[in-house]
């Protein structure tokens, strides 16, 4: 039973998670212990945060996703893991990571909560609503970088933000891309929201928040307050990691067909975990050179 239900939380869906030690790594704080430690224990409440919303929208779903060819497995829809189970657990896990979060930083605790509010609403209502959808879900990454500056009182850039709004936005369309071609016809029995949509029109916008995403990071790059804070105008050396990556995972997304499951894209692509830790490598020698 541990096991199933550690299942149903999702951990591989923590990674999106990660994006909390932005706030650590880019106030040169990465080595300092009790930051390192606040990162760290804002990053646990976080997974749980998130396993607790996960665990209600598999209730609230758990007739859709048992016609997905995928989502089909999962403990619920699956019927390995009761429904009584899934519900007492996810009372805990957001009580649990509220009160981490409090006793971290009042704010972090407020931002959580915020965090966990909006998305129970997106499981039952939000997520029925076209384009208020992916931008609720892109809110969500956005709450996770702020929340790791915020658990530690420091300032995060405001090109940095627009980034992680732009290249959230590029998974979630992807994803919904994903859906769409998988499912075929059976896509809105799965998700209803899916007929709004079409390949068409997720195109255009994958399109648009591409190339958002890689003018945003290059403006952070060559930014005044960048090179004022780092001493360094070699931050402009890191972009050629994020193209690549970018230009990778639409090469996955349109060649391989594979956006439909980010959070294991991220960790099984060879040439994309390459570029990613080449680009963290770079990031990590600049900052602390």
């Amino acid at each position: 039973m541990p096991f199933v239900l550690l299942s149903a939380m999702r951990p591989k869906q923590w990674t999106k998670n990660l994006i909390i030690f932005a706030g650590l790594i880019f106030s040169q704080n990465f080595f300092h212990l009790h930051f390192l430690t606040l990162s760290i224990l804002a990053f646990i409440a976080f997974c749980l945060n998130a396993s607790s919303v996960y665990l209600i929208n598999d209730l609230k779903d758990i007739e859709q996703d048992r016609l997905h060819p995928i989502k089909k497995l999962r403990p619920l829809p699956s019927g390995r893991l009761k429904s009584s189970t899934a519900g007492i657990a996810s009372i805990i896990l957001a009580l649990g990571s509220l009160t981490l979060a409090f006793k971290l930083d009042l704010r972090f605790g407020l931002v959580l909560a915020f965090y966990w509010v909006m998305m129970v609403a997106y499981s039952y209502k939000l997520k029925h609503l076209v384009i208020v959808d992916i931008l609720v879900i892109s809110t969500g990454f956005i709450i996770r970088a702020v929340s790791g500056a915020v658990v530690l009182n420091v300032m995060i850039s405001r090109w940095l933000i627009a980034c992680a709004i732009f290249i959230s936005l590029f998974l979630i369309l992807a994803k919904r891309r994903n859906e769409i071609t998988v499912l075929g016809e059976g896509a809105t029995q799965h998700r209803a929201i899916l007929n709004e949509y079409g390949e068409r029109f997720l195109d255009q916008m994958i399109a648009v928040v591409t190339a958002c995403t890689i003018i945003s990071y290059v403006l952070y790059t060559v930014d005044p307050g960048t090179v004022e804070k780092f001493h360094t105008q070699s931050f402009i050396f890191t972009v050629p990691f994020v193209i690549y990556a970018i230009f990778r995972y639409l090469y996955l997304i349109y060649q391989r067909n594979l956006g439909g499951r980010p959070e294991v894209v991220l960790l099984t692509d060879r040439p994309l975990l390459i570029s990613m830790f080449l680009w963290i490598a770079a990031a990590m020698v600049i900052v602390y050179r």
